[in-house]
């Protein structure tokens, strides 16, 4: 059943009236969202932005986008929500209404040939391959005296790891792990701890992050937390367990049973 609002001004009530809510997500992040054999969005995220759809009662337009470009398809109206795998900092706060709760949370790793690297002071003097507009490419950069290329795609970085261009792929521990139970990179591995351990957060324009659109995405985080659908999400994508979900859907949790389905 669609949501009424009594502004006309607002962007849910364009959305409403549109009768489609666009949602940028990354193309090629799997198993957040990626192109399925047809063609279409699917994965982690694009079922959350699905989950949006369904409350509204509108359709979805997943809109891909680039950890470059995601900011500025933003503000610019071109996508009316981001569920990209974006971590929340005070520095995207400045610019973006990053919702709360998080609904995700993850860190940086390297994948790397086995036996190549066992600890990170290994990548020191090294090149390493990483992805345009990631938060954490320059502190890893500083931290471990390495260089970072870093490319526009997830797929052009792993190819320069696997063509030897670098000694590693540095990226979030959730994408290397889903990297990882594919044939292909049977011959990789994870090795080392991951790094400045962050949380992901959806966004809207920042003017929207406190009117009905951003309240109304704020309330559906909370319920994904709440009601244990991110671990359901994580388990059904034959992710590892994660103790951050665990912790969040204790903090979060209430009853909603009077609320239906």
């Amino acid at each position: 059943m669609a949501i009424e609002t009594a502004s006309a001004a607002d962007r849910l009530s364009e959305i409403l009236e549109r009768g489609v809510v666009r949602v940028g997500v990354q193309g090629a992040f799997k198993p957040w969202s990626y192109p399925n054999a047809s063609g279409a969005m699917e994965g982690i995220e694009v079922d959350l932005a699905k989950d949006v759809a369904d409350k509204l009662g509108v359709k979805l337009e997943p809109v891909v986008i680039t950890s470059a470009n995601r900011i500025q398809f933003l503000q610019q109206g071109r996508v009316d929500l981001l569920i990209a795998g974006m971590y929340d900092t005070a520095e995207r706060r400045k610019v973006v209404g990053i919702i709360e709760p998080a609904y995700w949370s993850s860190g940086p790793a390297l994948m790397a040939k086995k036996g190549v690297i066992s600890d990170w002071k290994d990548i020191e003097g090294k090149t390493v391959c990483a992805k345009q507009g990631v938060v954490y490419n320059k502190k890893v950069e500083q931290d471990y005296k390495v260089k970072i290329v870093a490319f526009a795609g997830n797929s052009e970085g792993k190819e320069a790891l696997r063509s030897g261009k670098c000694i590693a792929w540095l990226y979030d521990d959730v994408g290397i792990q889903a990297d990882l139970k594919l044939p292909e990179w049977s011959d990789y591995e994870m090795p080392v701890e991951v790094l400045y351990n962050n949380p992901w957060g959806a966004a809207v324009a920042i003017e929207e992050r406190d009117k009905p659109w951003g309240v109304f995405i704020s309330g559906l985080a909370y319920r994904w937390q709440s009601s244990g659908k991110l671990m359901d999400l994580e388990k059904a994508y034959d992710l590892q367990p994660s103790a951050w979900f665990a912790d969040q859907h204790a903090k979060h949790v209430w009853d909603t049973s009077y609320l239906g389905e």
